[in-house]
């Protein structure tokens, strides 16, 4: 080994202690944008080090060499592009994009190895069994990725999806999917094993995503982000390059836990998950409140609630996400502090589209991390709370799920019925992503109001400011 080679070496030993710093301090919402530069920045440093390398080895003519940089440049335009002009409302959207095109190249990567190895020298286990694996988790997230991303977008229903045999479907490609890896293992320069078992696990990428539910896509996210990095890590055992393994084993591992915890907020098995089809059981629906009176209220009634309060609970959701009025809410909030009222977010774990949506969006308009408050904390302060003010969250607020026969049964909840008074701002009375009627909105101490988020925000803070000057 050269000394080039040594101190690259090392540049990579610091380059993994830094992604595993950076996903430390991602923790935390008030270091996460640090972890995040951090963690970028080591990759980068790897990225360019491996460069180095190359050019050391001579392994890649001036012809690979225009493919690389072309390939980095246009990737890196891309990504600026879509991160400076994708909507936060968009963001679940490109994660999604951006796991399937990590478990793609990451597929590529073993494909092409396996074929060139094969044809130079034998190829023992070591790497065709990680081969196999890579081949496997990376085509499952790819074609599911995309699927996930065209249920958010809704380009393909957000309901789930379910034709007759899809688990026996399932069941044989799961089959195959063992069959295949042996053969591969058994015969490694088989274009037949490698393409039985790509198209193997393409198919069960779609069938695995598409029976479930739109409710049930934060946990689905977190577990193709899982599923990505276990497919880098693999690519890294096939390639020998350390750098690959530990990212990769990084985000698998970020992305398992992350999963587990977003299973467990919302009542959910691992195993339905990764069978498929979790949250789908033929069930009755809950209670119809089609018929129920409901309360509605005007601005002036809710700004004089929030003006004389001591303390409100907001309880932020996707439709706050989607009319982009996380500023107009912030402003609010600082009003009513100036007036002398508690304020603090109850945020659910899968409030949103993805993991942590509602904190990053929040974060933006730069309201106190302090005022945001986990599920599990804020639940106990609810009865003596003077309003939960309910911005366009639905499903994470709906009584019905304490109850059984219902798509939500035993799905923890914040406790904002339990609150002194409630206000619920919606533009009407639709439904969330479990598709069932909410019983927050006919409680006795809820009032509606029928508005845009940002118009109803904009309008309560001039109605604040008239009552409190």
């Amino acid at each position: 080994m050269s000394p080039l080679e040594l101190v690259i070496r090392y540049v990579f030993l610091a380059a993994a202690a830094c992604l595993v710093l950076g996903l430390h301090l991602m923790n935390s919402p008030a270091t996460a944008r640090r972890g995040n530069l951090l963690s970028a920045t080591a990759m980068a440093v790897a990225i360019v080090s491996t460069g180095i390398l190359l050019v050391e080895d001579g392994a890649i003519d001036a012809t690979g060499w225009i493919v690389l940089l072309c390939g980095a440049a246009t990737g890196s335009a891309v990504g600026l592009y879509l991160a400076r002009s994708v909507a936060m409302t968009a963001m679940p959207q490109l994660v999604s994009i951006f796991n399937a095109v990590g478990g793609g190249a990451a597929v590529l990567l073993a494909v092409e190895h396996l074929q060139l190895s094969a044809d130079a020298s034998p190829v023992g286990a070591a790497v065709t069994v990680p081969g196999a694996l890579d081949i496997v988790i990376g085509a499952v997230t790819f074609t599911g990725s995309i699927i996930a991303a065209a249920k958010l977008q809704g380009i393909i229903s957000g309901s789930p999806i379910v034709f007759p045999g899809a688990r026996v479907l399932n069941a044989v490609l799961g089959l195959v999917f063992v069959g295949g890896s042996v053969w591969l293992v058994a015969q490694p320069g088989s274009v037949l094993a490698l393409t039985v078992l790509l198209v193997a696990a393409l198919i069960f990428g779609v069938t695995m995503v598409l029976p479930i539910g739109g409710a049930d896509m934060p946990v689905v996210i977190s577990l193709l982000n899982a599923f990505t990095g276990t497919a880098v890590a693999m690519s890294g055992f096939v390639l020998g390059e350390t750098i690959l393994i530990v990212a990769g084993a990084l985000v698998g591992a970020a992305g398992t836990i992350l999963t587990k915890l977003m299973a467990d907020a919302m009542n959910r098995s691992l195993l339905n998950i990764i069978v498929g089809g979790f949250g789908t059981a033929d069930a009755p629906d809950a209670a119809d409140t089609s018929g129920a009176d409901v309360r509605s209220v005007n601005v002036d009634d809710v700004a004089i609630q929030l003006a004389y309060a001591r303390n409100v609970v907001v309880v932020p959701g996707y439709g706050l996400a989607a009319a982009q009025a996380q500023h107009e809410l912030a402003g609010l909030a600082e009003l009513l502090e100036e007036h002398g009222v508690s304020i603090n977010y109850a945020i659910h774990p899968v409030a949103g589209r993805m993991p942590g949506h509602m904190n990053v969006l929040l974060a933006e308009s730069n309201v106190p991390y302090p005022q945001l408050r986990e599920m599990d904390d804020i639940n106990p302060e609810f009865p003596q709370v003077d309003v939960a003010l309910v911005i366009g969250a639905n499903d994470v607020t709906n009584p019905a799920a304490r109850r059984a026969g219902n798509a939500i049964s035993g799905m923890p909840i914040l406790d904002v019925d339990k609150a002194r008074s409630i206000v619920v701002i919606k533009r009407s009375m639709g439904h969330g992503y479990a598709g069932i009627d909410n019983e927050l909105y006919t409680n006795p101490r809820t009032g509606m109001l029928f508005t845009d988020a940002k118009k109803g925000l904009i309008d309560l803070s001039a109605a604040v400011r008239s009552f409190v000057s």
